[in-house]
């Protein structure tokens, strides 16, 4: 396979695979782009690559910017922004797990405890209520803890978590 297919084919894959980590497509693709390049890229040189438009490129860039995935780089004497994105894939992995515990789950276990927390008027179907919401409040916030734990680990968090799971 020659560079440019294996290129196309892993954007194409890691594009397809965003939907795993909370993000549309091109917002992956772009993140992927950024992963192999080898050097920071303007938006104009991703808006080529990729074949998508200023406002698309300009809108996700700002959106992985807001996860902490990407980040804008000053190039002396170039007036163009510059992007590229974190390389360490543990790291990367650490950083989606946190933002996503942050926009997915926070939210869940907050709305969890407020349902959780209704009068019990001494019907069934409200003591079934209480009793399910308050199962499921305590499983999401027991697996956010597990992640907080897993992402606050510094160096190879995921292999040294995961070992750990089988000790």
């Amino acid at each position: 396979m020659e560079y440019q297919e294996a290129k196309e084919k892993f954007i194409s894959t890691w594009g397809s695979l965003g939907s795993l980590w909370g993000i549309n497509k091109a917002m992956a693709q772009i993140q992927s782009l950024l992963f192999i390049s080898t050097t920071p890229l303007s938006m104009e040189d991703i808006m080529e690559d990729l074949k998508i438009s200023r406002g698309n490129t300009s809108m996700n860039l700002r959106q992985l910017m807001d996860w902490g995935i990407v980040t804008k780089i000053l190039v002396p004497g170039e007036r163009k922004e510059y992007f590229t994105t974190e390389k360490d894939v543990q790291e990367l992995a650490r950083i989606i797990a946190k933002e996503r515990s942050r926009r997915e789950i926070k939210p869940v276990i907050k709305i969890l405890d407020e349902v959780s927390t209704i009068e019990d008027d001494g019907t069934e179907k409200t003591k079934e209520l209480i009793k399910q919401t308050k199962a499921l409040h305590e499983l999401t916030e027991t697996m956010d803890s597990m992640i907080n734990k897993l992402v606050n680990q510094k160096q190879n968090w995921l292999t040294k978590s995961v070992l750990k799971l089988f000790k």
